[in-house]
């Protein structure tokens, strides 16, 4: 799917003009590598992406034409810019920018917003930047050349910074992600080969070692074993001993919140059938709580793309869902998200390695049982992040809530 972008650039407060529409590469809105490279070209300056503006097509959080608010960090020089439409509420540029503005106006590129994340504002990306230069100094790893801005959206910041010693990574998170910093350290006390080395942390940012290698989504056999087996160990070792702090999703917690979701706007996006039968749904749960296994350190998405390896047994990243709960969560989305061909090997594994660590448990039950119940618990955090995120972002999670309930329903008709 093609994604066309155009850029509204400014500088401070001032509104230098428009780059674009031009395509990239890349489909997904978030990955921002090719629009800034884009911009450099075009601008003559480095440039940051704050946020996304709007989207008109795609869908899935790809493709479409998708219109930044981007910062150039230099002025550049004359002519490599559209001189933007005149805002009718405003035809010089000049008005106040809490005042109203039409669809990229000073009020929407610079208008407070009680929501928007501190990397989507410029003096937060300046301060973000300046701390971790700061901490890979004190860490003895100074940087050695420019930081490169890799991805920027609602739900996490990422940057490259370089090093005489390798890259790092920075990633910044929002107030409803879980510290990542806590949760690497758990599992690394167990496993350091399990996660990434943490070079530094603070709140709602941690620099992270890079992993060499790539991406898990067509892992091997041995490569899916290795990354079920060993995470269901760790957990096993966590029970009863997580870290303080972690976000309580445990059965009786989340299907109130699915309750509630039934009973609020989600539930009027749904029909009256629908909602009769996610209600019978959530009954599940303490049938899924007779299976045996015990609440732990889940990490809430784990898919085979956050596994990195290069061969070797695969590291596991990105904990921002990280929560207290079922592990059969995480066995299941390590089943469903690889091909089809390679999904009961990760069952197997999964089921092989929790049916070892816990006596009298039945995890090949609770996968089947936890099936429908897993879109419920995605339906919860689809909605924590749309409360959580701006209005112009909300476009990569309209919908979720309702449709992962209605994936739950799905599932159970074809059992």
């Amino acid at each position: 799917m093609d994604r066309t972008v155009s850029a509204w650039v400014t500088s401070g407060d001032e509104r230098l003009g428009v780059v674009g529409p031009f395509a990239v590469d890349v489909p997904w809105w978030a990955d921002v590598t090719p629009v800034v490279a884009h911009l450099r070209q075009a601008l003559g300056v480095d440039v940051l992406v704050l946020r996304l503006l709007e989207v008109d097509g795609g869908e899935g959080g790809r493709g479409g034409h998708v219109t930044y608010h981007v910062e150039a960090l230099e002025r550049p020089g004359p002519g490599r810019l559209t001189t933007p439409p005149a805002d009718p509420a405003d035809p010089t540029g000049t008005a106040d920018p809490a005042g109203p503005a039409g669809p990229a106006g000073p009020a929407v590129l610079n208008g407070p917003e009680r929501l928007r994340m501190p990397w989507a504002r410029i003096d937060g990306l300046r301060e973000l930047l300046g701390w971790a230069a700061d901490a890979l100094t004190t860490a003895g790893r100074p940087l050695s050349g420019p930081i490169r801005q890799h991805r920027t959206w609602n739900l996490s910041g990422l940057f490259r910074l370089p090093t005489a010693r390798g890259p790092v990574w920075l990633k910044a998170t929002p107030p409803f992600a879980t510290d990542e910093a806590t949760v690497i350290g758990a599992f690394a006390a167990l496993d350091p080969s399990l996660v990434p080395g943490v070079v530094a942390s603070g709140p709602r940012r941690i620099l992270l070692e890079h992993l060499p290698g790539e991406d898990c989504w067509d892992a091997s056999a041995e490569t899916i074993g290795s990354a079920v087996t060993r995470l269901a160990a760790a957990q096993a070792e966590l029970v009863g001993a997580v870290p303080p702090g972690l976000p309580d999703r445990r059965g009786p917690v989340v299907a109130g919140r699915v309750r509630d979701l039934l009973a609020g706007d989600v539930g009027r996006e749904l029909t009256a059938e629908e909602v009769d039968r996610a209600y019978e749904l959530v009954e599940r749960w303490p049938t899924l709580a007779e299976c045996g296994l015990p609440d732990t350190l889940v990490h809430g998405d784990f898919h085979p793309g956050n596994w990195r390896g290069d061969g070797g047994p695969p590291a596991v990243v990105d904990f921002a869902d990280a929560h207290l709960g079922n592990p059969v969560l995480d066995g299941i989305r390590a089943r469903d998200w690889l091909p089809a061909a390679k999904r009961p090997v990760a069952a197997e594994a999964w089921i092989k390695a929790w049916a070892a660590r816990v006596p009298g448990c039945d995890p090949a039950r609770a996968l089947a049982i936890a099936e429908p119940l897993s879109h419920l618990s995605y339906a919860v955090r689809y909605q924590e992040f749309l409360d959580g995120i701006e209005p112009s972002e909300r476009i990569y999670h309209l919908g979720d809530p309702a449709g992962s309930i209605r994936a739950a329903l799905r599932t159970v008709a074809m059992d």
